[in-house]
């Protein structure tokens, strides 16, 4: 099933070029009040709500998926765990470029470890991304997120696909320089994820998917996830080893070769097989504060 979030916060499931708003469903999880949970509701009970939401999808209105803004799948992730040069060609590109390491020395992801981007950076595809630091590169780089559906601690990779709720396409933006990288990989709209989320049972192997990434219709980055240095099971066991993961946490288990810049007035286009594409414009700096 194809899950997406809408215009004002509607829950659609994807049919066939058309939504239907199946937001009632919403009402089915109840209230919450202070200290709120600090991770998604609507994720943390998906598994419960799949056979209802197939049923109001059937009866529900429907909206042209064409005029619909597109928001994250994931309202509200407790955490966004990222993996650095998680590709094997992409390794070898951040070690042999000077704009890509600035001079400091690119390890293996297996010794540097994850990295977290904050959650301010989260955005829809719609929205587009916009550029905070003109004056140096921001780079584009293409990445299948993984949703995690239920909390886990210490899970061991044979089991690690039981705890993902689903997938989506993800852009981790980037912006180079010599900072660490969670303050360069969190700029507001940084994290862009959609176009929806595709439930897990339709993805029983993220491990064969092949992904590209055109800007302006040029194409940039083509590869599949079974180049993945660590598959998406071996990421949440590491991941798991130093932290909890919980609903709606996202995992974006990293880019291949081909990144490079973008410029206010650029169009990326990102696509995953099983999953579908999206179109995310690039923007000029927004100064609403």
């Amino acid at each position: 099933m194809k899950i997406c979030r809408f215009n004002e916060d509607r829950i659609g499931v994807v049919i066939d070029g058309e939504i239907a708003d199946v937001t009632a469903i919403l009402e089915s999880l109840g209230s919450a009040r202070y200290p709120f949970p600090n991770h998604d509701v609507f994720i943390a009970n998906l598994s419960r709500l799949l056979p209802d939401l197939a049923t109001l999808s059937r009866r529900a209105q429907r909206v042209p998926l064409s005029s619909a803004m597109l928001l994250s799948p994931v309202a509200n992730p407790g955490k966004i765990v990222a993996a650095p040069v998680n590709y094997v060609d992409h390794l070898s590109e951040a070690i042999n470029q000077n704009e890509l390491n600035h001079g400091s020395r690119i390890h293996r992801i297996q010794t540097v470890g994850l990295f977290l981007k904050a959650t301010s950076s989260l955005q829809g595809c719609s929205h587009g991304v916009f550029i905070e630091h003109a004056d140096r590169r921001n780079d584009h780089e293409i990445e299948l997120v993984a949703i995690i559906g239920k909390s886990g601690r210490n899970v061991p990779k044979e089991r690690a696909l039981e705890y993902v709720a689903g997938y989506c396409i993800g852009l981790d933006m980037t912006v180079r320089g010599s900072e660490d990288r969670s303050m360069r990989k969190s700029v507001d709209t940084f994290s862009v994820v959609g176009p929806w989320m595709v439930t897990a049972d339709e993805i029983p192997n993220p491990g064969t998917l092949d992904l590209c990434l055109t800007v302006n219709g040029e194409e940039r980055q083509r590869a599949n996830t079974k180049d993945l240095i660590l598959n998406t099971a071996e990421l949440i066991e590491f991941a798991t080893s130093y932290y909890s993961i919980a609903p709606g946490d996202l995992i974006f288990t990293g880019t291949p070769a081909g990144v490079g810049s973008v410029r206010t007035g650029d169009r990326i286009r990102a696509e995953i097989a099983s999953i579908g594409a999206m179109e995310v414009a690039v923007h000029e700096k927004c100064n609403i504060v």
